[in-house]
């Protein structure tokens, strides 16, 4: 009796799983090869440097999902304007892929461009949400952006479908903010974007973030949102910096339960300085 065909059919078998072994590394290396593209497309498009100002305080702390597949499209951004005020931006792409990543860039910069137009906030929303419908990608994104006059203490803020801001003063008061906000960018044409006039007062901070800091599988929105809050007030009481609150923010994001990118941007203002 021959014994040849049992060996050989083993040996086949050995090979088959040999080249599926190998298909299965090629593939993963792949992944993650598109992944470490994604976040190195993501730092790359965050500002190097934030806008200084007299009064004025800016801190961010950006995470980007190194776990798993999934890279989005998060992003913050602080410069000055023409007239000298300070523009600030943070917002999310949908999508979780380097094409969210490259569209977020977009986003940004087209930001960045009509901001030196018109720096009203709801001019600046409207007019980049038809700069992306003019683009005819298939993705949109939130956003929130807001125009500060440090030495006045004022903000002006418009939101496209993103999360409140959340705000906190020196003698103990803290809320999340209650403006009306318009749809996320890239989806309807013609939208408008109301403002909201904020008085960002001395000792007190402003807190813009993404739902990769308050919201997963672990935490519900609503509770994340009040954790945010209860840590600025107290940031603010205690006379923290916004560095330390914005780094306890992302920290924090380690708890929400999932992997999703989260960005965060603080806004402080110390007191005038005396007249001569």
């Amino acid at each position: 009796m021959s014994r040849t065909g049992p060996t050989d059919d083993g040996d086949e078998l050995l090979t088959r799983l040999g080249a599926l072994t190998a298909q299965a590394r090629a593939q993963a290396e792949m992944q993650r090869s598109r992944v470490e593209l994604a976040i190195a497309l993501q730092r790359g498009m965050l500002p190097r440097d934030l806008p200084v100002a007299r009064r004025l305080h800016l801190a961010v702390r950006y995470a980007p999902a190194y776990q798993g597949l999934n890279v989005g499209g998060d992003w913050y951004d602080a410069f000055t304007l023409g007239d000298g005020r300070i523009g600030l931006s943070i917002g999310d792409v949908q999508g979780h892929n380097i094409e969210a990543a490259a569209f977020m860039g977009q986003v940004r910069a087209g930001l960045r461009a009509l901001a030196s137009v018109t720096s009203e906030p709801g001019e600046v929303l409207a007019r980049t949400n038809e700069l992306l419908l003019s683009l005819g990608s298939d993705l949109f994104a939130t956003c929130t952006f807001m125009r500060l006059d440090p030495c006045a203490g004022v903000l002006e803020s418009a939101r496209a479908g993103h999360l409140p801001c959340v705000w906190a003063t020196a003698d103990g008061k803290s809320g999340v903010a209650e403006d009306e906000g318009g749809p996320p960018l890239g989806i309807l044409a013609g939208m408008s974007y109301p403002v909201t006039r904020y008085e960002l007062t001395t000792g007190g901070m402003f807190v813009l973030l993404t739902d990769g800091v308050v919201e997963g599988p672990c935490l519900r929105l609503e509770e994340g949102l009040d954790q945010v809050m209860r840590l600025a007030g107290i940031a603010a009481v205690a006379g923290m910096d916004v560095d330390a609150l914005a780094a306890a923010l992302i920290k924090g994001a380690e708890r929400v339960g999932h992997d999703d990118d989260a960005a965060v941007l603080v806004v402080g203002l110390d007191a005038p300085e005396p007249q001569p």
